[in-house]
């Protein structure tokens, strides 16, 4: 069975941001690992001798908070699309109630909010980062570019803003995409509600549904 277009491109959207959780976990997980487990959201670097050591970093709950909420909503998504999938080609019939379509919105909303909270952190914690980079290593004038100095080992910073940066990339997309996610359902509730309401109430009894002066006299 075919699926309807407006919950073909809502499926499209799933699996985009599906793909966009995913980036987010693992660019952040690898970034933390590169840095011997800490979290370098709002961290501090200095430059000791010709290498770049760390002088302070976040609590790795902090990386840890970021890549959990990109792995539940991508297991959300996920979860869907075998869902939907599942109802369109399996058992060959897609109904879509207002109940879930409401569910489905409240979960939008809470996912909209934690997203906008992850693209904060990863903003405003790479930025902190990459200010203690410019400053404290010379000859540079762009954060990317510290990503070719050396760093005190066991640190390897080759990659350190690029892995940041396409996870912060991902978070805002993600963040853009379940908004038209949540467009997308807001419309399809309103125009399963007007047609429900063009019809008649399928709780009446016949009686208060027969016109008032046309009643049949009762004896």
């Amino acid at each position: 069975m075919a699926l309807p277009r407006p919950l073909l491109l809502e499926l499209l959207l799933y699996a985009s941001c599906f793909i966009c959780g995913i980036i987010t976990a693992a660019s952040v997980t690898i970034s933390q690992g590169s840095f011997d487990g800490k979290c370098m959201l709002y961290g501090l670097v200095h430059l000791n001798s010709s290498s770049i050591d760390v002088v302070s970093s976040s609590s790795p709950s902090l990386c840890y908070f970021v890549s959990a909420i990109s792995v539940c909503v991508a297991i959300f998504c996920f979860s869907l699309t075998l869902y939907w999938t599942y109802m369109a080609f399996v058992d060959g019939e897609v109904k879509r109630e207002k109940l879930w379509m409401n569910v489905t919105l409240g979960f939008s909303g809470v996912f909209l909010f934690f997203l906008l909270v992850t693209g904060c952190i990863l903003k405003i914690g790479r930025d902190t980062l990459c200010d203690s980079v410019i400053r404290e290593v010379k000859n540079i004038t762009k954060c990317e570019e510290a990503q070719n100095k050396i760093w005190k080992s066991p640190i390897n910073g080759s990659q350190f803003f690029s892995r940041l940066h396409s996870a912060e990339t991902a978070v805002w997309v993600n963040f853009f995409l379940w908004l038209i996610i949540a467009v997308l359902i807001l419309i399809q509730r309103n125009k399963g509600s007007e047609i429900r309401s063009e019809g008649e109430d399928p709780s009446a009894t016949p009686s208060e549904t027969e016109p008032f002066f046309n009643r049949p006299g009762r004896s």
